[in-house]
């Protein structure tokens, strides 16, 4: 076992796994703060966290691409935080965006609440920083999108909250890469 107590040791063959126990939890900000908490490079997971679901994407290590990784059908918190941790171990995240559904007013409604409680939870369980993105009218957009491709209703179904991590995620690369090249 690793020195944290948490993780097996490298040369061990079993597979990653979460960790309950931590001293200090992850910080969750905004997502131009978290970056700064951020090592310059090393990969992201986008979240999109729907009552039933939860879309995740990731970025590549240089955070210029998202793309969808899987949907996860939500059980219970732990059984979700687990699947989370794992993902984010086998691509050696360095942190997570956490779309955040902020009213269209600017104000923060009961899914926000429980989005915020959720990245709570989940930052009791890592040290990866947490950054919030506005995802408004993310799945709207990605709804357009895949309406427009002609894709079917019970497609799309299975499809749209994958697709909406990959919109937040995208979002919030590009604006980090803005806020990198001072614009």
């Amino acid at each position: 076992m690793a020195s944290d107590g948490c993780h097996a040791a490298p040369y061990l063959s079993a597979p990653p796994r979460a960790c309950y126990a931590l001293a200090m939890p992850a910080p969750i900000l905004p997502l131009i703060e978290a970056a700064g908490r951020w090592p310059e490079r090393g990969a992201l997971i986008g979240l999109d966290l729907g009552t039933k679901t939860i879309g995740v994407a990731v970025s590549d290590p240089d955070r210029k691409l998202a793309t969808g990784v899987e949907t996860i059908q939500r059980k219970a918190f732990k059984a979700d935080a687990a699947r989370l941790l794992a993902l984010a171990a086998e691509r050696s995240a360095t942190g997570f965006v956490l779309g955040l559904p902020i009213n269209m007013d600017g104000s923060e409604g009961p899914r926000a609440q429980s989005t915020r409680a959720f990245a709570r939870n989940l930052a009791g369980l890592t040290e990866l920083p947490i950054g919030l993105w506005d995802e408004r009218l993310s799945t709207a957009a990605v709804e357009r999108e895949l309406i427009g491709m002609d894709v079917s209703r019970a497609k799309r179904a299975e499809v749209i909250d994958e697709h909406a991590a990959i919109f937040i995620l995208q979002g919030a690369l590009d604006r980090l890469k803005t806020l990198r090249e001072g614009r």
